[in-house]
């Protein structure tokens, strides 16, 4: 069969986001009945949240009365910067008497919203706008049962380009809402040892949903955030996502905790990686590999750690690190982000991410292949290698 097939292929979850659900396990995903159909075409989701954050204010006193001999001392509430900080000298005729007055010195933080922070959202009657535009990468090494195909070795891989689009509006402080689309267009490829690589691309729009977020903790050292959301996945699957997020305020930085999960529910009963085509005969044939089977609801879930910190007034930092389970594999990932926010109402920020453990490499696969009548088991396919990577950037407005 190989070498006369045109692709048909899927890109997993290669999410992206500014700084929020990734890598959601259905690495080159699908979806099929192979009773009655074919894979089902792909879809590239990825889960966003932005919550509010607000700089912690720092407050510093200074006293320093000093009494003089014949005059004492005198004891105000003077407020003004350091700069400015100063002896006060009083002169009458020949003699002179100095008072150095106590002063109290207090310098405040000014607020400011980061916007590419990742418990930013609007306060009440405000809109968040992020566009996203990033490049995403996915692939593994795959070696078939060789009894059933001529060249049983080929590496998968899907490259792309996604636009993602959000808008969040502020309900009040507490409550927002966001709306979520995204736009992807991707090449798909299996590299076959010896046969012709076989191709495809592909555009289109592949996720869009809605959710809340409610910001229920906010105080000078504590934030924590809880946010709900409905996603579809063109032609593979609706998502319903839950998202926690903790954090503790330092000086210029918040260090967090984070925990999300999806709830899925596939358009079939299998799911996974797939291609299809016309061999020289003119007969259809497709080849599918089920990342599982006969199960139309799973959960995928993940936690881990990050630290947002301020390198300046207009700098931020954003790093993380997270496993996550995703029905058929584990996977961990980092991911780092530098934002530049000259203003309260616009942001840019620059993000990349990789895994670099996975528990996929090694799994044995269930195979199928199909003439356009019956799916029949081929056997198993070994996974390898397997590696998701993105890089892109956000323009970010606040108003």
């Amino acid at each position: 069969m190989k070498g006369y097939l045109s692709v048909f292929a899927l890109l997993g979850f290669v999410g992206v986001s500014a700084f929020a659900a990734t890598n959601s396990g259905m690495g080159g995903a699908s979806v099929a009945n192979l009773d009655t159909t074919t894979p089902a075409v792909r879809s590239n989701p990825a889960n966003v949240n932005y919550q509010k954050y607000e700089t912690r204010s720092t407050t510093r006193t200074y006293a320093t009365p000093v009494r003089q001999s014949n005059v004492g001392y005198t004891t105000t509430s003077n407020y003004y910067t350091p700069a400015n900080r100063t002896q006060m000298y009083y002169n009458s005729g020949a003699s002179s008497s100095t008072y150095n007055r106590s002063s109290t010195v207090r310098t405040q933080v000014k607020r400011k919203y980061y916007l590419a922070h990742p418990f930013f959202q609007p306060t009440e009657g405000k809109f968040g706008m992020i566009t996203d535009i990033s490049y995403n990468t996915s692939s593994y090494d795959v070696d078939f049962d060789p009894t059933y195909l001529s060249d049983p070795k080929a590496k998968w891989s899907a490259r792309g380009f996604a636009i993602k689009e959000d808008l969040s509006y502020g309900i009040t402080d507490r409550f927002g809402v966001l709306l979520m689309g995204r736009y992807d267009s991707t090449k798909y490829k299996f590299d076959w040892s010896t046969a012709p690589d076989d191709v495809m691309k592909d555009n289109g729009l592949n996720i869009y949903g809605a959710g809340l977020q409610w910001r229920f903790v906010d105080n000078e050292k504590w934030i924590a955030t809880l946010s709900g959301y409905y996603e579809r996945q063109q032609d593979v699957a609706n998502e319903f996502v839950l998202d926690l997020k903790g954090g503790y305020k330092i000086a210029k930085s918040t260090i967090y905790g984070l925990g999300r999960g999806w709830l899925v529910s596939f358009d079939d009963k299998y799911y996974g990686n797939g291609m299809s085509g016309m061999t020289e005969s003119g007969i259809a044939e497709s080849l599918f590999i089920a990342y599982n089977g006969d199960t139309q609801t799973t959960l995928f879930v993940e936690g881990g750690l990050g630290v947002f910190s301020v390198l300046g007034e207009d700098w931020t930092l954003n790093l993380e690190a997270i496993y996550g389970y995703y029905d058929w594999h584990g996977q961990a990932y980092v991911k780092a982000a530098i934002g530049w926010q000259p203003n309260d109402w616009f942001a840019l920020n620059l993000y990349g991410k990789t895994s670099f453990y996975d528990t996929a490499d090694g799994q044995h696969l269930d195979a199928y292949m199909t003439d356009g009548g019956v799916w029949e088991s081929i056997g198993k396919a070994k996974i390898d290698g397997y590696n998701e990577m993105s890089f892109g950037g956000q323009v970010i407005f606040y108003f």
